[in-house]
Formats: structure tokens, sequence, C-alpha cells
């Protein structure tokens, strides 16, 4: 969190965009594709997603956001004229709360503050991605996108914590299918 802070708008958009371009090299989406994606939290300088919504609403490929109802995670299907509100959180989430009942996403792109090099992920410490990891299908891709490569190894990862498949940068992307 103490990076991120660092980073200027200008890098915050820069590095964005350029996360966005190695998913999009590396992962090669398609019309009817199913994407979930998270609205990114401006106050925290979480990498924004908007690059990757625009790019799936103009190419006929799926988009899915999170919206937070009591203790759980739905995921609700947004389109170009999708009206949002802001929660008590101060997260934008569609005003919605139909649950499309998606569990076979092609990918699940998710916010962390960092993983580590096996992909265990640190998030706000709520554990509602876990908890949605749990229910989607094993064939979805578990993608978290970071301005930062990954820390030294997570020691506090407990039973229920479910690693990414993947960690997009700036610079690169990783896979950790190998190490599971």
């Amino acid at each position: 969190m103490e990076k991120r802070k660092t980073l200027s708008k200008d890098e915050v958009l820069s590095f964005s965009n350029d996360i966005f371009k190695n998913f999009q090299g590396y992962f090669q989406l398609k019309p009817g594709d199913k994407v979930h994606l998270f609205i990114p939290i401006d106050k925290f300088k979480e990498v924004k997603t908007e690059f990757f919504i625009d790019y799936c609403l103009q190419n006929a490929i799926r988009v899915f956001v999170p919206k937070v109802l009591g203790e759980h995670l739905i995921s609700v299907e947004i389109f170009e004229n999708t009206a949002f509100e802001t929660n008590h959180w101060g997260i934008s989430e569609p005003v919605s709360s139909i649950d499309s009942g998606v569990l076979d996403f092609d990918y699940v792109l998710t916010p962390l503050l960092y993983c580590d090099s096996a992909g265990n992920r640190v998030g706000y410490g709520k554990g509602f991605y876990d908890a949605f990891f749990e229910n989607i299908s094993s064939t979805s891709k578990k993608i978290g996108v970071n301005y930062f490569n990954p820390e030294d190894m997570i020691d506090d990862v407990r039973e229920e914590d479910i690693p990414l498949d993947y960690l997009v940068t700036p610079t690169e992307v990783l896979s950790f299918l190998g190490l599971k």
C-alpha cells in the first residue's frame, strides 16, 4: 500500500494501460468470452480497469463486475448503459442487484495489495474474493493485476486462501500454474 501511495495519477494511468496491453497480448480475448473484473477504488490507486471494460464492451466480450450484498460478492453483468452508484465503502457498483448466476468465467481479474511468487495474494482482508473463487468454475483463470512484481513469500497463508493462476504487471505476465 505504501509503494502504491507514491504513484502519481499519470503513473497509475500509464501502468494500468501497460497492464491492459500485457493482459490482452497474453490471453487473446475473443467475442463471447466472459470476463469478471473489479471497478477500481481511486483513493487506493488500484489498477484502472476502464481499459479492460471499454475493450471488452467494444468487442462483444461479456463483462461482469462484483457487487457486495451483505457478506457475499455477487456478479452483475454490465453493458454500455449500466447505471452505477457508490456504496458505503466508496466503491462504484452497478445499481442492479441481479446476480448473473454465471460461474464459468473465462477470466477473473482481482484487485490485490500484493502477491508472492506462489500466487498467494493479499487483499483488503474481507475474504470476498476467496469465497468468490471457491464458487466459480475451476477452469476460470484467476488473474491478479498489480503495478509491482511478487514479494517475498507470504507466511500467514490460510487454508481457505485460494492462490492466483496469473499475475499481470506493467512489464510481464507471470504464471503460477506450475506451482500448484
